[in-house]
């Protein structure tokens, strides 16, 4: 049995960026903080670029046009997109998973980027999600929070996710606090066995000093990627692959799972990255919920935006209005640029406020403005919509009881559903059917890593 390599994240130093699932600054050069370099992590990942070519496919299969974080690149990189779109093309299930860390009591900007881009997948592909709240990570990677506290930021997570408009019918969010156990569990301790403590320490430089539990969280996090961790979407199938759309930071996670996807059986997830959602401080470094100067929390008040922005976004304007109107500004450092970039819909509107700043026509302050403007609308729109949201209305989407409607339109659950106890009893007579473990498989390759090295081959059981 081959023991999957350890997969390095970028590595930091003096004058590199540092990218892993905690920590995220651009390189330093001379002293001055540099924005992420993503070319430098589609190489050093061992990802595939998305290409225009790619995109086109995207539209032609779906007939929907690309989401505006596909035609401006916020999505910018996968592994196996063009797997999922064949899938869809030959009318074959699969499914969405993504999550979120719940650290405070309200979702950022950058938290509802991928929950806003998740949503217009599950309408374009009419396809279920599963949604991870990770409270019990939080509760192992942050020393000063309680699992009490951990569980409470959960749910009022899980409020504005409701918010962001998913389809009850086919959606499905758990804590993790409290809904690992069953098939679930049977699958996580799979995962484990199958990545060593020293494999979770290089992937992810743990040290003697960090808790066990953190080396092991990469088998929680895993296990939403197989779809037999949910008999009441998928029954027992554990042939049905996911999609994850997810930041870029969290890829690690990922390579793992993929390399262990082979030995169990499963299919690899696919996946489709999103660049970092700048802090007001500039692209040198993603928004932070622990620091409130560098986010606009969906919870902020028109003027708390309108004073965040003015105050801190960086800007790429001149020091003077003569200057700035002699020189022009810098659209790709400009912090409220770059927010509009995001939430901006209008691609003419966007590349007419690009030419004019850049030709200092317009003022940093009329750029400020229009993006303060779209911020509080959004905000404000997502604000009325979480109102709504019920205790109630979360316990529904966070319902396993019972199949999912989507899985009973499909034919893929029938009510009543199957117990983790009679699941794990006929996997059990499937295998002795088959006569038990079968003969070892080489598989293909999976790279990755800061030096291109090559993922090690997979015993498949």
């Amino acid at each position: 049995m081959t023991e999957p390599v350890a997969i390095p994240v970028a590595v930091n130093s003096d004058h590199d960026q540092k990218v892993d699932p905690w920590d995220v600054q651009g390189a330093v050069v001379d002293g001055k903080p540099q924005p992420i370099n993503y070319n430098k992590l589609i190489e050093q990942f061992g990802t595939k670029a998305i290409d225009q070519a790619l995109l086109d496919r995207f539209e032609r299969v779906t007939g929907h046009k690309p989401h505006r974080f596909l035609r401006r690149g916020i999505f910018f990189s996968h592994r196996e997109l063009d797997h999922i779109l064949t899938k869809f093309e030959k009318k074959e299930p699969f499914y969405l998973y993504t999550g979120r860390g719940p650290s405070s009591d309200s979702m950022h900007l950058g938290h509802f980027i991928p929950f806003m881009f998740c949503k217009w997948l599950q309408d374009v592909f009419d396809v279920p999600i599963v949604i991870q709240l990770t409270d019990d990570e939080k509760f192992l990677f942050k020393q000063d929070l309680t699992v009490e506290q951990c569980f409470k930021f959960a749910q009022e997570n899980a409020k504005d996710i409701i918010a962001c408009g998913f389809d009850l019918n086919k959606t499905f969010i758990f804590s993790n606090l409290n809904y690992v156990g069953g098939t679930f569990y049977h699958n996580m301790v799979r995962i484990a066995k199958c990545i060593t403590y020293s494999t979770s320490k290089a992937a992810f430089g743990f040290t003697e000093s960090d808790n066990i539990g953190k080396s092991h969280f990469v088998a929680v996090q895993a296990t939403p990627s197989f779809s037999n961790s949910f008999p009441h979407i998928f029954g027992s199938r554990s042939d049905i692959p996911c999609l994850i759309p997810c930041a870029i930071d969290q890829d690690p996670y990922f390579r793992l799972t993929r390399d262990v996807a082979h030995k169990l059986g499963y299919p690899k997830p696919a996946l489709i990255h999103a660049k970092f959602f700048p802090a007001l401080q500039g692209s040198q470094s993603k928004m932070s919920a622990s620091v409130d100067t560098s986010a606009i929390f969906m919870s902020d008040t028109a003027k708390k935006i309108k004073d965040k922005i003015n105050k801190y976004a960086f800007s790429g304007g001149q020091d003077t209005v003569e200057l700035h109107r002699e020189l022009g500004g810098d659209p790709d450092v400009d912090v409220a640029f770059q927010y509009l970039t995001f939430f901006l819909d209008d691609d003419e509107e966007l590349e007419r406020i690009r030419a004019t700043y850049k030709t200092g026509e317009l003022l940093t302050g009329h750029l400020k403005a229009r993006c303060i403007e779209v911020l509080q609308h959004l905000c404000g729109e997502f604000q009325q919509r979480k109102a709504e949201v019920t205790d109630q209305v979360v316990l529904e989407y966070m319902n396993a009881s019972k199949p999912m409607p989507w899985a009973v339109e499909k034919g893929l659950v029938k009510d009543p559903l199957l117990s983790a106890f009679e699941i794990l009893n006929l996997n059990a007579e499937q295998a002795a059917g088959k006569g038990g473990k079968g003969g070892k498989k080489k598989v293909k390759k999976e790279k990755g890593g800061s030096k291109g090295a090559d993922a090690a081959e997979v015993a498949k059981e």
